[in-house]
């Protein structure tokens, strides 16, 4: 895979097991893998624009600003831009994947317009919330 341009934001998320994360991100989500250090259980993944590294907990170096406990990531959702939410949905639930909100359609104000999207959230194997959305475009806002 040739190495991804420079985003201005990429999430480094801590995991307990790199495995089992891999296991979700790349074989589930499907995530490629960049580039990674095995010998430092790290991963830089892509899928499409979006970004994110993983690195195990361990005895490297690690910037931890209180307790790690589970579920990580209280106070976020990751949202990721697919092609296909709802196939997406159809192969996590076919996997067993539990979800935190189900596939639905809903519709957000953007300024006098809505933007459509199809999303679904769940939670990676450490409990960080990822909503994943597949645009439907844009029409007129409903008026009040």
């Amino acid at each position: 895979m040739p190495t991804p341009p420079n985003p201005a934001l990429v999430p480094e998320l801590l995991v307990t097991d790199l495995g089992r994360s891999l296991a979700f991100w790349r074989d589930l989500c499907g995530f490629g893998v960049a580039y990674d250090r095995p010998e430092e259980r790290f991963a830089y993944l892509t899928l499409g624009s979006a970004h994110l590294m993983l690195e195990e907990i361990g005895d490297g170096r690690h910037w931890v600003t209180g307790p790690l406990e589970a579920p990580f990531g209280r106070g976020i959702n990751f949202q990721i831009s697919v092609p296909d939410a709802e196939s997406l949905s159809q192969s996590m639930q076919d996997a067993g994947v539990e979800f935190y909100l189900s596939l639905e359609t809903t519709w957000y104000r953007v300024g006098d317009e809505e933007a459509g999207v199809q999303q679904f959230l769940v939670t990676d194997p450490d409990g960080y919330l990822v909503r994943f959305q597949s645009s439907l475009g844009r029409r007129a806002a409903a008026q009040a």
